[in-house]
């Protein structure tokens, strides 16, 4: 039989102990520029909060008139700008391991001097890993919004959306529409050319929406084959006539389908919220206008406005 050793607590080290809470007074506490950033940088993850930090302790040191920083994360562009003018500029790409996380430009009056330059590079180099960091979250939340397939928002990301309109237009009193759209026939797509073909298709339409609607209005992919569009300031008669192109729009895709071309129509439901209704009441009534749409003859557009 084995001797297992047995596994002795050490006891507390007064000195360690105080030695630590020393240095947690002197880090809180300290006067030195670099370690009161990085401590600040830390305790946030929004880059707008980290880039307003960021403008707080270099003006500080260096002064300036303008701090612009901008980003492409995923498919948005971020941008952050404080101040205004100046003539002279200094401008930074900020790169960490190969991988660029933004380009940050300063302006003033007056000329930067070397010793001025030297700074800002000090502080930016202290600044990029909370920077990196901040970016990587802002992707990682795209990604958990985003459908993987067709690159537009998720299922998710539009209970959101749906969640935030129906706020707005209670609050505002502005109408806002929603239009729910199901490719027809869509499983005989992939039954008879294959789930590559069908994806392909998926894609194609999704681009075709985005193209059709304003830049104001939103798409998304929250089922199979079934897409949403959030219409603000739109009424029940406009959302229908928008309907109307998205089905003239996707009837108008020319998929190869090998022996020969392949098409596709769409039905519509059309719900404008109601006042007093939760987002998912006015998404149920999207979704019945949808379902007579489907069992009335198929590419076509019905309208649903009241709860039955």
């Amino acid at each position: 039989m084995k001797n297992i050793p047995s596994i002795h607590k050490s006891s507390s080290q007064p000195q360690k102990l105080a030695a630590l809470r020393q240095a947690h007074q002197d880090w809180n506490n300290t006067p030195d520029v670099l370690t009161r950033l990085t401590r600040r940088l830390s305790t946030t993850l929004s880059l707008e909060q980290q880039l307003a930090i960021l403008a707080e302790e270099l003006g500080g040191i260096v002064p300036f008139d303008t701090l612009n920083y901008r980003h492409r994360i995923g498919k948005q562009d971020f941008v952050y700008a404080t101040g205004m003018g100046g003539p002279h500029r200094c401008e930074y790409r900020l790169n960490l391991e190969g991988t660029n996380y933004g380009t940050l430009i300063l302006h003033r009056k007056q000329r930067f001097s070397e010793q001025e330059l030297e700074g800002i590079e000090m502080i930016l180099g202290a600044a990029i890993c909370p920077i990196r960091n901040a970016c990587q979250y802002i992707a990682i939340e795209q990604a958990s919004l985003t459908d993987s397939l067709t690159g537009i928002p998720n299922k998710r990301a539009m209970d959101d959306a749906l969640q935030r309109a129906s706020l707005l237009s209670e609050r505002h009193g502005e109408p806002y529409s929603l239009v729910l759209c199901d490719l027809d026939h869509f499983k005989a797509v992939n039954d008879t050319h294959g789930h590559v073909v069908g994806d392909h298709l998926l894609q194609v339409a999704a681009a075709e929406l985005e193209k059709t609607v304003r830049t104001s209005d939103s798409v998304y992919r929250f089922g199979g084959e079934e897409f949403a569009v959030l219409l603000p300031h739109t009424a029940e008669q406009d959302a229908k006539d928008v309907a109307d192109r998205i089905r003239e729009a996707i009837a108008g895709i020319r998929v190869d389908g090998g022996e020969k071309e392949l098409r596709i129509t769409t039905s519509c439901g059309v719900a404008t919220f109601l006042a007093k209704e939760s987002a998912q009441e006015w998404l149920a009534r999207a979704d019945e206008a949808l379902y007579r749409a489907k069992h009335q003859g198929r590419n076509c557009t019905r309208v649903f406005a009241t709860i039955s």
